[in-house]
């Protein structure tokens, strides 16, 4: 019986630790804000894409966790510097 109960606690732990999205921030959409701040949210969905374009290049050169702060600050900086 406490065989099962450890296993079903274990899987349990799995499954809450294991959903990375769903605390992810979502994409603005401009076309649903109030007129006055489209342009904001037109900004800060591009700042978005530049920053999840960044997070996929840094998974894709499989930067370690502790370089990963300075690959992304560097891309940001690449991506504003070629706009």
């Amino acid at each position: 019986m406490t065989r099962n109960l450890t296993a079903f606690a274990a899987a349990i732990t799995c499954c809450l630790f294991s959903s990375q999205g769903g605390f992810a921030q979502k994409l603005v959409d401009p076309s649903t804000v109030a007129p006055e701040y489209r342009e904001a949210a037109e900004k800060r969905r591009a700042e978005q894409i530049r920053q999840r374009d960044c997070a996929t290049k840094a998974e894709a050169a499989k930067v370690m966790p502790r370089e990963r702060t300075s690959f992304l600050n560097r891309c940001l900086e690449e991506a504003e510097a070629g706009k």
